[in-house]
């Protein structure tokens, strides 16, 4: 039914549009989520940008599928824009490759009023951030996230990094995106790998914050699965809702902050990737595994409930990942160390965020290493 009956027959009925606010002060931005929105970015970006020059960074798979429609969208409204395509994948985000879109920024001639646009999944995020970060001490940029697992939680928050071979997101800032466009159809040419390891960070906002939203995912995963609009567009909304009170309340993640709750199961999930050469899982499969090694210490400290643990578990297998390592990962040991390398350790103790409920989260930097060191050992695939 046409919402305006003077339309005729055909004309699509307008699509309601959902903005989540990141309250910053001077800082703040929206979260515009709204499905087609990415035919019309350009308008919406002239009501923030500075000026008309703009670099949009993807990478050579998103590029050929969403590129044109951003492009034909960006020169309607009269923006000077350039195309930076990179190799997809976490080795993008190295020093190296930063350098390449200092690079590509100068060729571009970006000065203090240009803005880059990060179009694609997290990676292409932390990269762009980065270098807008760094380049002329600090630059606009806009997230135009392709992924779920971006769209619900790497696009938000500010937090910009590039990997080193010792440490994941060893190397970054804090720099927060003017704003953050996200929209659901992308998601219709997700891979469903990629569809699956975004619902990991989705079970994450149940998990550490809020049951009932919970309580959603395990009723809905189902149609979460099969790219249902209404669940998933829920689902975003929900998810970068948590995250969006979060950041708001602790930009920098300040000791004893909230915002380290939003590292549950990243313990695990980062020494798993590190040890890994950043090969063989993608993030939101690590922070499955991470999850259920976090449930399976918080059982063994006497703080989650044997039932609650199983539950966490059960979604995060009904959602298609995995909570176990493979038998062919690296030793206990090695992969032990890396957790010592964790951006939350201090003066050489691990912290962990732990659950006490589903829905309830703390930071714990009591747990003895020798606990820690025994999650690793674990029944693997």
């Amino acid at each position: 039914m046409n919402a305006n009956p003077s339309e005729p027959a055909g004309v699509p009925a307008p699509v309601a549009s959902h903005i989540v606010r990141v309250s910053l002060g001077e800082r703040s931005y929206e979260i515009q989520i709204q499905a087609g929105l990415l035919a019309d970015l350009g308008s919406r970006l002239l009501r923030i940008a500075k000026g008309r020059r703009l670099l949009v960074v993807t990478d050579r798979t998103i590029g050929p599928l969403f590129g044109p429609v951003l492009a034909r969208s960006l020169q309607a409204a009269g923006f000077d824009g350039s195309l930076a395509e990179l190799p997809p994948g976490e080795g993008a985000k190295s020093l190296d490759v930063a350098k390449f879109l200092y690079d590509r920024c100068f060729d571009a001639q970006l000065d203090r009023s240009s803005c880059l646009v990060a179009l694609g999944g997290g990676v292409m995020g932390d990269l762009t951030g980065f270098v807008a970060a760094t380049y002329m001490r600090g630059i606009d940029f806009v997230q135009v996230p392709t992924t779920l697992l971006s769209m619900v939680d790497a696009s938000v928050g500010g937090k910009v990094a590039v990997d080193h071979p010792r440490a994941k997101n060893a190397i970054g800032a804090f720099h927060q995106p003017r704003a953050v466009f996200i929209d659901p159809l992308v998601l219709a040419k997700l891979p469903d790998r990629e569809l699956k390891a975004g619902l990991a960070e989705v079970i994450k906002y149940g998990v550490l914050d809020d049951r009932t939203f919970f309580e959603f995912v395990e009723s809905n995963v189902g149609k979460l699965l099969q790219r249902d609009a209404a669940a998933l567009s829920s689902a975003i909304e929900k998810s970068c809702a948590i995250k969006a009170r979060i950041v708001g309340e602790d930009e920098r993640e300040r000791e004893g902050g909230p915002r380290a709750l939003l590292n549950l199961g990243h313990t695990f999930a980062h020494a798993i990737e590190t040890c890994t050469n950043y090969q063989g899982y993608l993030h939101g499969e690590a922070v499955a595994i991470g999850m259920a090694m976090a449930c399976e210490l918080s059982v063994a400290r006497k703080l989650l409930s044997r039932g609650d643990a199983d539950r966490v578990r059960q979604l995060i297998e009904l959602a298609g990942l995995p909570v176990k390592l493979k038998a062919g990962d690296p030793p206990a040991d090695d992969l032990h160390a890396a957790t010592f390398r964790d951006k939350k350790a201090r003066g050489g103790k691990l912290r962990f965020v732990l659950a006490t409920s589903i829905g309830t989260t703390k930071v714990f930097d009591d747990v003895p290493e020798e606990a820690a060191r025994k999650i690793w050992d674990l029944p693997r695939d």
